[in-house]
């Protein structure tokens, strides 16, 4: 049947193979679970932190919290009190009592479809101590901060671990951000080191990473604050001793010979330089459940950038528990979420939650379409990825291709399909069923966001029905409510999604309803049809870039996050004519 012939209503069930295997198998299992989630949560999170490795218990309470802000501050502390560390309950725990010294932690997959290799959990342990002793050999301790600016390297995720497994406070901020906006990131959150690489490629655009933190650390000092140590990587210059001597750089391919790479011998290190001198064995630091394990800011859709802070005990639970059941994970699962680790998708469900469940990941430094648009098919088949990760942003634009981009590749490994990022339309969700899943695979369709950490409502794939466009029932421990701005609960329906015809007809009985519900003096002027709005790449929607449209200003600002740059020509281009 093709997609397109089937009703957005219809209710789609897990088939019975899949439920027989599935963590939660139908929907009174899961109800029996969300109910003592809900009812008895302090047992329900213990029997989840049994899993993991703690070094002290708890001082107090295992769980407090206060969600209702007429009786004092928001307030959530997790086992306060008990010590433990996310980086060895990743890799020194799992690898010792799961036996992973030689599985796969991660495929690497680089922007060159040759490019590619594989980096074991015993590999990976071995460099995050490493990178973790570099950073103690830089000055930086428990509660510093620092930066990380890096494409979907493999050096990405040593840095992140290096921090968490020394106690200090990673800030990851998207390779895609304008100097500005690293520097602003970087001052806010006091950042005393900056780790990067010397460039990366997307597609067949260069970009020069290390130069645009040298332009960023200027902007820093101009604000009062100094970055003493900046660690470069070197991705796509050549290595020492392969300079260009006659050689041609082939577009979207390593090594660009003819990179240049300026530095500052006070401030500057290569990354491969100091890992040399420093030994891979690394002492975990034991830090407090509630102590902040990262800083990650989010996109700035609604204006000026804001720090999230996680804590560790809470967030790795978390992380953990919405990864097995969401993703129905078992061992040798081989992963692939596309979410840019720079994003709080790319924290939880690149490197946390996978991690913690042992599984392999895919780890793709490139694009969907270079160098065609089958690029993330040819990845499932090349690995045989079992469950796969994206937004609707990505999957709308895949769709518009013709479907052999998909079917001429093999993609039966595949059992799990999720969305997350924003709402996905019935269209889109019954391609990515229909045509990527072969209408056998179960879609995930995942609410939640940077504040939350993990998934707040998501159907289970094997026990939840789903249907096109909904997110379905909360996951554990989650009791949903739908506030207004003055933190009251809306009782029965609250703001929703308008998926009609636009007509003259629909815009008079828009303004009369807002006349009706409002008044006169609210009622639009103008209507405009949009086929898209501009979204960074996590699909949050950019509203101030909603009102330069509007006011028909075109000094736009910082479009580093926009994920369609096309998005904003249409715009303007289709833009009613007021009068």
């Amino acid at each position: 049947m093709e997609w397109n012939s089937i009703s957005s209503n219809t209710l789609f069930y897990a088939l019975e193979e899949f439920r027989n295997k599935a963590n939660v198998k139908c929907i009174e299992d899961y109800k029996v679970l969300y109910e003592k989630s809900i009812d008895s949560p302090e047992l329900f999170w213990q029997e989840v932190a049994r899993q993991f490795f703690w070094k002290s218990k708890p001082t107090g309470s295992f769980l407090t919290y206060n969600f209702d802000i007429t009786k004092g501050p928001i307030k959530i502390e997790w086992m306060k009190g008990a010590k433990t560390n996310v980086c060895f309950n990743l890799l020194d725990k799992n690898i010792e009592k799961m036996n992973l010294v030689n599985t796969v932690a991660y495929h690497w997959v680089g922007n060159d479809p040759q490019d590619c290799f594989s980096v074991t959990y015993s590999q990976l342990l071995k460099e995050v101590c490493k990178f973790g002793n570099v950073l103690k050999q830089k000055g930086v301790t428990k509660g510093d901060r620092v930066a990380i600016y890096m494409p979907m390297v493999t050096e990405l995720v040593v840095a992140i671990l290096a921090c968490s497994r020394i106690g200090a406070i990673h800030s990851v901020i998207f390779a895609g951000f304008s100097s500005q906006s690293l520097a602003e990131r970087i001052v806010d959150a006091q950042c005393s080191i900056v780790v990067t690489t010397d460039g990366a490629w997307r597609g067949t655009k260069l970009l020069n990473l290390k130069e645009i933190v040298d332009e960023a650390l200027r902007y820093c000092n101009e604000k009062g604050h100094t970055v003493k140590t900046n660690i470069v990587s070197k991705h796509v210059g050549p290595k020492q001793g392969h300079g260009q001597n006659g050689r041609v750089t082939v577009p979207g391919t390593r090594p660009v010979y003819d990179l240049k790479t300026p530095w500052n011998p006070h401030v500057d290190c290569w990354w491969d330089d100091v890992m040399t001198e420093v030994s891979d064995v690394c002492d975990p630091e034991w830090v407090d459940s509630e102590d902040p394990l990262f800083l990650l800011y989010t996109s700035g859709s609604t204006g000026k950038p804001k720090g999230v802070v996680h804590t560790t005990g809470g967030y790795m639970l978390y992380a953990a528990e919405t990864f097995k059941y969401v993703f129905d994970c078992h061992p040798g699962d081989v992963y692939f979420c596309t979410a840019d680790i720079g994003w709080i998708t790319g924290h939880t469900y690149g490197i946390y939650g996978p991690l913690s469940q042992a599984v392999t990941s895919i780890l793709f430094e490139g694009t969907p379409f270079y160098p065609h648009p089958g690029r993330y098919w040819e990845i499932v088949e090349k690995y045989c990825v079992n469950k796969f990760y994206t937004a609707p942003t990505a999957i709308r634009a895949l769709m518009k291709h013709d479907d052999i981009f998909v079917k001429q590749f093999d993609c039966s490994s595949l059992k799990v399909l999720g969305s997350v990022g924003e709402p996905i339309n019935p269209e889109a969700w019954l391609w990515y069923h229909t045509v990527v899943g072969e209408g056998r695979c179960p879609i995930v369709d995942t609410f939640w966001q940077t504040e939350t950490g993990g998934h707040v409502l998501t159907p289970l794939p094997g026990c939840t029905p789903t249907k096109p466009g909904s997110v379905t029932f909360p996951f554990f421990g989650v009791l949903p409510a739908i506030l207004d701005e003055k933190g009251q609960e809306i009782k029965g329906p609250g703001e929703g999604y308008l998926g009609y015809n636009f007509n003259k007809n629909l815009i008079q009985d828009l303004k009369d309803s807002v006349r009706h519900k409002i008044g006169p003096f609210a009622t639009p002027e103008f209507f405009h049809l949009a086929q898209n709005l501009p979204k960074t790449r996590s699909g949050k929607i950019i509203r101030r870039l909603l009102r330069k449209v509007a006011r028909n200003d075109s000094d736009l600002g910082d479009l580093s996050t926009l994920a369609e740059d096309n998005v904003i020509e249409y715009l303007f281009n289709t833009r009613p004519q007021l009068t």
